[in-house]
């Protein structure tokens, strides 16, 4: 008996077992590589993996009297999309930054959502730290100030200096010299006139020889004294005179660069005092436009947005963001199994809580999105769409947008849970009146629903739903390995063509060799209540017994390891009974 599902049924009497396609949502994450063909394996593989455990668990054996769902094959129009949760945005905001050097703490910021007008307060960051370090750049300002005033006055001493040992020290001494050298020489004149005086006097014998040639000596002292004189008035006039003022001179250099380096001090530490100053004003933060201040987005990873009271922010940090809403935009992540269909100008529909939008790709990103464990490594591709409607957006409304990727007009298509794939084949099976018959078929692009029929099916022919469900063969055309479906490069012979020692050694004695079934794939057919292990009442009746030796540590469940250790002890013992 069987049931038959037409195109206007299925989606209400039968949802497809599992994702297939370019339209899955990024709630989905959509697999990598081959995804439609991977698909259909996966819609298959939980109940094919039955037939191949019967020594643990129970398999599907289809029972006399069993109702098939079955689709009629029909044409109709296939739309293929991919679907993303988003947000609206501005693509123009004015960014409010924080400007305080080194980072502060805010103290109070204006909530999110808020109208603000221009000049409004928005945020207030901690000003004791600037406080602190204003009254001390003061301090230092100050006695940068009194050393460029007495640098001032060093530069003026030295410059009078200068004139003063010009045009009054040195013409003294001068005088003082040249005052002494005319004393000197009168004495030398005194002196020798007293000489001649006594020479008279001794030829005359009034006078004693010692008398005569102490008057001499007093001659010899008057002119080493008028020497003296001249030397001293000679060594102020041509070297004492340019030592002094080369002296002053220096002085009054060094005294004008210190000046210059006070002076340069000064107005450094003055551009700092207002620097830390206008800091100070920069921790109360104002609106420079009119609009609705919003807070920008917090990393995935992050349970709480970066700007709240009591957080520490950084200089240039971006605190606050007053959106234009005039030109609104979606920012998606588009998985990268599907972005390389993404173009720029795709259409798109924008679905918001109450009414849908229409729009289309504006442009894609050419590197990935940061991954990691917030997102579950989820490599996607930051995709912006535009908006064709401007009207009552907000930012951080949550929407859900589609992009549309492919319409196929009239075309035949099947069902995904009707398909299974079995190597490079994708096999159907039609019922017809002579019986349920395998089909092998070529398809085309798929949704998560349905594929594109390009060979093998014809309009009207009803194929099976869920086949691994209800037929046999599909049962074992899907456990049969990949390898054993392709033929045997390295030896044409058939079976009938081998000895029976190589029948033996190739496994073509007694049927195909088939590879025993994982841990996983057991509990995944078996487990009734998910809970990733299996029980004892969860065991086939006829391996219960076995259980125990199963269960090694005793716990009294089973997991897949111990699956798997039970099947690899059991293969030697299933082999002497051969």
């Amino acid at each position: 008996m069987s049931i038959d599902t037409g195109p206007e049924a299925q989606t209400a009497d039968r949802r497809p077992t599992t994702p297939a396609t370019v339209s899955s949502s990024a709630r989905n994450h959509a697999q990598t590589g081959s995804w439609w063909k991977r698909a259909l394996l996966v819609a298959g593989v939980l109940g094919v993996l039955a037939a191949a455990a019967p020594a643990l668990i129970r398999t599907v054996t289809p029972k006399t009297g069993t109702r098939v769902l079955t689709y009629t094959i029909a044409r109709g129009d296939l739309v293929v999309s991919v679907t993303e949760d988003g947000t609206l945005e501005s693509s123009t905001n004015t960014e409010i930054k924080c400007k305080v050097k080194g980072g502060s703490t805010v103290l109070w910021v204006v909530a999110t959502g808020t109208e603000v007008k221009p000049d409004d307060v928005l945020v207030r960051l901690d000003t004791s730290t600037i406080e602190d370090n204003i009254s001390q750049q003061k301090i230092v300002y100050e006695t940068s100030l009194a050393n460029k005033i007495t640098s001032d006055s060093d530069v003026a001493v030295a410059k009078i200096s200068i004139t003063e040992y010009l045009d009054g020290t040195f013409r003294s001494e001068m005088a003082t010299k040249e005052k002494e050298l005319v004393i000197a020489e009168s004495n030398l004149k005194s002196a020798k006139n007293a000489r001649d005086h006594a020479q008279r006097m001794f030829r005359k014998g009034y006078i004693s020889k010692l008398q005569l040639e102490t008057s001499k000596d007093a001659v010899k002292h008057a002119e080493l004294d008028v020497k003296v004189k001249q030397t001293d008035l000679e060594v102020l006039d041509k070297f004492t005179k340019a030592k002094t003022l080369q002296e002053k001179e220096s002085l009054l250099d060094v005294t004008e660069a210190r000046l210059a380096s006070d002076t340069a001090t000064l107005e450094l530490e003055k551009v700092r005092l207002t620097r830390k100053e206008q800091q100070l004003e920069n921790c109360v933060i104002r609106a420079d436009v009119a609009g609705m201040v919003i807070y920008p987005s917090a990393a995935e990873w992050k349970e709480q947005p970066d700007i709240e009271e009591g957080a520490s922010v950084r200089e240039d940090q971006v605190l606050l963001i007053i959106p234009d809403l005039k030109q609104m935009q979606v920012k998606i992540g588009i998985h990268e199994s599907k972005v390389d269909r993404v173009k720029p100008g795709m259409e798109a529909r924008i679905e918001l809580q109450d009414h849908s939008i229409d729009g289309e790709v504006l442009s894609i990103a050419s590197i990935t999105k940061p991954t990691g464990w917030w997102n579950g490594n989820v490599v996607k591709y930051e995709t912006i769409i535009k908006l064709h409607e401007q009207q009552s957006l907000k930012p951080g409304m949550s929407v859900a947008v589609e992009v549309f990727l492919a319409r196929h007009k009239d075309v035949l298509t099947i069902p995904v849970a009707a398909v299974v794939e079995q190597g490079q084949e994708f096999l159907c099976w039609v019922e017809t009146d002579d019986g349920i018959v395998k089909r092998s078929l070529k398809l085309g692009d798929s949704n998560d629903q349905f594929m594109v029929v390009e060979e093998g099916l014809q309009q009207g022919e009803r194929v099976v739903l869920n086949p691994i469900d209800f037929v046999d063969e599909a049962q074992t055309d899907a456990l049969k390995p990949i390898h054993d479906s392709q033929p045997e490069k390295s030896d044409a012979r058939g079976p009938a063509d081998k000895s029976p020692h190589e029948k033996r050694a190739s496994g073509d004695e007694g049927g195909a060799k088939k590879s025993p079934p994982s841990g996983d794939a057991i509990i995944k057919i078996a487990d009734k209540n998910g809970d990733g292990v299996l029980t004892k009442d969860e065991f086939d009746e006829k391996m219960k017994p076995h259980f125990e030796s199963t269960d090694t540590d005793g716990n009294g469940e089973v997991d897949a390891s111990e699956i798997e250790a039970g099947l690899k002890r059991m293969q030697p013992a299933a082999a002497e009974k051969k």
